[in-house]
């Protein structure tokens, strides 16, 4: 059945929605005839409804190098989803930019120069539209995010992600804006209108411009934290949004997307438009300081808060000197350890998608799922787990783990002081809602303590390669929950660094594979993939503490056009020494793959039988060759399959080196080809430290998961 069909047969049924106008006055007697109609031709029928907002739709064109204006699009084939704010959600919307003064009077002739009327005109019109493409359909609120204060997929046309709220009272909320209870998935051939009561408007600030704002007017709720911020200096930092070199080269041509070329296989793929920065900050809220500390929030000092950290003997080895710019500063640890250089929405903490139970049509958290990423300032690890038990997403959370060979890896338990620190519905109304970053409350104490630390040495930590480099999540490249192109090209580092933290030679085509239902067998279901003549050099992350500790490398070896590369290590970028002999990710628990043939690889690869010391045993001898079979985390594949990584021969990993490892050190990884051929491909999934008292402990043997 077609699309028209379909819709044909939807309108009686929808009839009664569209006959409920958003004022309870509006006419609608004779305006409903059984035809297809567009988003602006509906709009334009109900302009006693959405008078102001067509106008606007007219005036308003689709960028700064096209005369084509937003109207036009949508009367022409599309899939747009459109918040359209109704004509007193657009009055309320002037009368609060003229109570801010921003405006002489609450109408349109109340603007001062033509730039800010422009760029209201462009805040209204770009926020209230999400544009589909040709290949995503439009969002009808049974689409929306399932998760309170989730993100959309999908940004909006100033390139925003919109949230989704749903308060206790049953209402739904688009960045605050009350969609009307009624009046919502009224379908056009090209979309679905979504009538709303207030303008979708997200502050066009930075959260550098917010905390110095609250720090200025000396607003209560985040005053403290602000002023901390403050005075680390990294109210510049935080006032980035956009790469503004990046974006030039982009529209000028010199970043170019991946085009074919003849010999080396696929070498095609979009680069990303932008290069976007992005910070998530978990602020101690007002109300905890004032309780801490005895006095009311807005009069406490900084050197309050560094007499309460000193009692509490928090950073000790830090210097206590008034250069609270360093690194080595105790406020300037204490502070640079609630910020992430990347903005992570409620449901982009702990990434969901293929760990053993887990189904996106369900969307809720299965058994123990974890990312970790380093933070701004002094380089350390932040935990984020949520599972079935967790209660939401915890900070730094250590439970108890059914981690045996034949248990569940749900959490059995947890002590008080290793609960974590739960994660708050984030600051997101009005002018905390800002482009480049997002709060979190918290109502007790985030610090990097010895006892966090310790705790993370002993368990291993494996991280997603991609949540190693912000860029992947500032630029909406990493896993999202719905189709795009298959590749996205990131430019070599001569052309334009794109990845802060990797070093991509010239002759390198380096791709991103979202992987969404396309089933393969990755950790989190994406990968990187680099062909030519490999030669990448990774930053790592820090190691929680000293010691000596493995560092892994996954290997998926499904395919005949996997390569062979020698890793170097250390932490002199320049000088990495060569690890090891060459790893080749041909090889597979049982074979090894190459144009020449199939050959036996050595590996030792052996499913698991019902006799567990059999099955530890295969293990040991793998080991003792340098390798381990798959993790029982997650799936072969796709969503909900039965079988999982550790029972599929194609998915091994690789010990590829063991060393001493110091936490105040930075450490570089440099993968280089040894095949004189460029149509191999390198294959990059997830990594894994793990320390000697994690592998080798002789009272609770490393689990398999």
């Amino acid at each position: 059945m077609s699309y028209k069909t379909i819709f044909k047969l939807f309108l009686p049924l929808c009839a009664a929605c569209m006959m409920t106008g958003c004022q309870e006055n509006t006419d609608v007697s004779n305006r409903y005839v059984f035809r297809e109609y567009t988003i602006l031709d509906y709009l334009e029928q109900h302009a006693d409804t959405y008078g102001q907002y067509v106008k606007l739709l007219h005036q308003v064109p689709m960028s700064r190098v096209s005369r084509t204006s937003v109207a036009q699009i949508l009367s022409a084939r599309g899939n747009y989803t459109v918040f359209a704010p109704t004509d007193g959600a657009v009055q309320a919307y002037l009368d609060t930019l003229a109570a801010r003064n921003v405006i002489s009077q609450a109408s349109w002739s109340g603007f001062r120069d033509s730039t800010t009327l422009d760029s209201i005109r462009k805040v209204i019109v770009y926020n209230s539209i999400i544009d589909g493409g040709d290949d995503l359909r439009a969002y009808a609120t049974q689409d929306f995010p399932a998760d309170n204060m989730a993100e959309f997929p999908l940004a909006n046309m100033y390139d925003r992600k919109l949230i989704v709220e749903y308060p206790a009272d049953g209402t739904v909320r688009i960045n605050g804006a009350p969609i009307h209870e009624t009046n919502r998935d009224i379908p056009a051939i090209n979309g679905i209108i979504h009538c709303a009561t207030a303008v979708v408007a997200p502050s066009n600030n930075t959260l550098g411009y917010l905390l110095n704002a609250i720090v200025s007017g000396r607003q209560r709720g985040y005053y403290v934290a602000a002023m901390l911020a403050k005075a680390a200096g990294m109210l510049d930092t935080l006032s980035k949004y956009r790469d503004d070199v990046y974006e030039d080269l982009y529209e000028r041509g010199i970043v170019k997307d991946f085009a074919h070329t003849s010999g080396i296989g696929y070498t095609y793929g979009a680069v990303p438009e932008h290069r976007y920065y992005g910070y998530t900050f978990f602020a101690e809220t007002d109300d905890f300081w004032q309780a801490e500390i005895g006095k009311e929030a807005t009069s406490i000092t900084v050197e309050d808060v560094l007499d309460y950290l000193r009692r509490k003997n928090i950073y000790p080895d830090a210097t206590d000197d008034n250069n609270f710019r360093s690194e080595d500063n105790l406020l300037n640890q204490f502070v640079t350890y609630h910020f992430l250089p990347m903005r992570l929405a409620a449901n982009r903490l702990v990434l969901h998608w293929n760990e053993k139970g887990y189904t996106n049509s369900k969307h809720v958290p299965t058994v123990v799922q974890y990312d970790y990423y380093t933070t701004m300032g002094k380089r350390r690890l932040m935990k984020f787990l949520e599972s079935a038990e967790s209660d939401g997403v915890r900070i730094n959370r250590f439970p108890y783990i059914d981690n045996s060979r034949r248990g569940t890896y749900h959490e059995t338990g947890c002590d008080p002081d290793c609960a974590g620190i739960p994660v708050n519905t984030p600051e997101l109304n009005g002018e905390f809602n800002v482009r480049n970053g997002i709060v979190y409350p918290l109502d007790r104490l985030l610090v990097y303590t010895y006892d966090v630390r310790s705790r993370l040495q002993r368990e291993r930590i494996r991280w997603d390669i991609t949540a190693q480099f912000p860029e992947f999540m500032n630029n909406d490249l990493r896993l999202q929950y719905y189709y795009r192109p298959t590749r996205t090209g990131i430019p070599t580092s001569i052309v334009y660094p794109y990845l802060a933290d990797c070093w991509i030679a010239d002759d390198n085509y380096f791709f991103y594979y979202n992987g969404y239902n396309e089933g393969m067998k990755n950790y989190q279901g994406d990968e990187l993939n680099i062909r030519g003549n490999v030669d990448v050099t990774f930053r790592l992350p820090p190691v929680p503490a000293k010691g000596i500790y493995e560092l892994r490398f996954n290997i998926q070896s499904d395919g005949y056009n996997r390569g062979m590369v020698q890793f170097y290590w250390g932490d002199d970028r320049d000088r990495l020494a060569a690890m090891g002999i060459p790893m080749d990710i041909r090889m597979s628990g049982l074979e090894r793959r190459t144009t020449a043939g199939t050959f036996p690889s050595g590996v030792g690869w052996e499913a698991d039988t019902e006799d567990d010391d059999a099955n530890a045993e295969v293990d040991k001898k793998m080991r003792n060759k340098g390798f381990m079979k798959g993790a029982e985390l997650y799936c072969d594949g796709a969503q909900g399959l039965t079988v999982m990584a550790r029972a599929d021969p194609l998915i091994i990993r690789r010990v590829i080196l063991r060393e001493r490892m110091d936490p105040d050190k930075t450490y570089y990884l440099r993968f280089k080809t040894v095949l004189d051929d460029p149509t191999r491909e390198f294959y990059v999934d997830y990594l894994e430290y793990c320390a000697k008292e994690v592998y080798d402990n002789p009272e609770r043997p490393e689990d398999i998961w």
